[in-house]
């Protein structure tokens, strides 16, 4: 068992990881919760079927009552009319001021839950569950919660941190493969982002992973917690330091938001926009070649990508709404070397296009 703590003050919490979990999981709440609270597990249907079983007879083996409460599954459900649908279901289930909302599923089900529970009763606790590898490697530690508006993604949001994440890599063996490389391009962001051995492990070991080897899945899954542990600490409001996190997401988003969520999934996005984000970096002299392939042969060996059919201008005009902008400059986190990155907001706007235009080409 790994426990990793996420020291954000006045409640510090645990990142637990451990294969089998999961069932195990109501006796780890026992030790966080003063005891009596109701339980309400937001997910969706396939985890529900899947490994719902499991969950619930833990919880109801701990002596936690527990009830569903499910949403759609997929990133278009991120929106506040889900935030409204559930909240509507929660006083007819019995929540009151003691309720603990459970986020069990991807990073959609975490953003939305946790959203829900930092607004429900002016705020109730709550604890993730995260079935993904894209939410067990970042969105379930943190405490960001957020939905998506027609003029881009996250721009509804709360910072509401957990009272624990409960991280099982076995849950990854029935999770799609398309879905699975996508969230393995987030562990790798945090390798460029600050973790050297992390991203010479994708290096090594990128066949292993691939196969889902446990042993290298809980180097991944823990390196990547202990990096955004170290700096949701550091920054918990992403007033500074946090913002490196966001390395591919500028552009990520753009492409997420101009494809209408249904193109790419958030992986994906941020695979396309940390090579952007890399050739930036090259274009204006701020990381060497070598180093440069080196990040592209990364992302690209984890797997096809899908093909972008956007328009260069489109995606510039998308930055401008994009939560990272500040006083109508973009603010791009761009690499420097495998395990830095700065926050560089004089990007000229001929390299964002001529970058957008590199990720058509090698999208073909």
């Amino acid at each position: 068992m790994i426990r990793v703590t996420i020291p954000v003050p006045p409640h510090p919490y645990e990142a637990v990881i451990e294969s089998g979990l999961l069932q195990r999981a109501g006796e780890h709440l026992r030790e966080i919760l003063a005891g009596g609270e109701r339980l309400f597990v937001v997910t969706v249907p396939p985890v529900r079927q899947k490994w719902g079983s499991k969950l619930m007879a833990s919880l109801s083996a701990a002596g936690f009552p527990a009830k569903w409460v499910e949403m759609p599954d997929g990133e278009r459900a991120k929106r506040l009319a889900t935030v409204e649908q559930l909240a509507e279901k929660l006083p007819r289930l019995g929540a009151d001021r003691d309720a603990v909302i459970v986020a069990f599923g991807g990073g959609v089900v975490g953003d939305v839950a946790g959203l829900l529970a930092s607004v429900y009763m002016r705020g109730v606790d709550f604890v993730q569950v995260p079935t993904t590898v894209l939410a067990q490697v970042d969105a379930a530690v943190g405490g960001k919660t957020g939905v998506n508006l027609r003029a881009g993604k996250n721009l509804l949001g709360t910072f509401h941190q957990p009272r624990a994440v409960l991280i099982d890599p076995a849950v990854l063996r029935t999770l799609p493969e398309r879905e699975f490389r996508a969230g393995l391009y987030e562990a790798l962001k945090c390798g460029v982002i600050g973790r050297p051995e992390l991203f010479q492990q994708f290096e090594e070991s990128k066949t292993k992973i691939l196969q889902r080897d446990p042993a290298a899945l809980e180097f991944v899954i823990a390196e990547s917690v202990r990096l955004k542990a170290e700096i949701v600490a550091a920054d918990e409001r992403e007033s500074g330091l946090r913002r490196v996190l966001n390395l591919g997401h500028t552009i990520g988003h753009a492409l997420e938001t101009e494809t209408g969520y249904r193109r790419l999934l958030h992986g994906e996005a941020v695979a396309w926009g940390m090579i952007a984000a890399t050739n930036i970096a090259l274009s204006m002299g701020r990381i060497d070649s070598v180093t440069a392939g080196r990040i592209a042969d990364a992302v690209l060996g984890l797997g096809p990508l899908p093909r972008l059919r956007v328009r260069r201008e489109n995606i510039v005009r998308r930055l401008q709404a994009d939560k990272k902008t500040r006083d109508g400059v973009v603010h791009f986190v761009l690499p420097t070397a495998i395990g830095k990155v700065e926050v560089v907001r004089d990007v000229p706007e001929k390299a964002v296009g001529q970058a957008v235009e590199e990720l058509r080409t090698l999208s073909r």
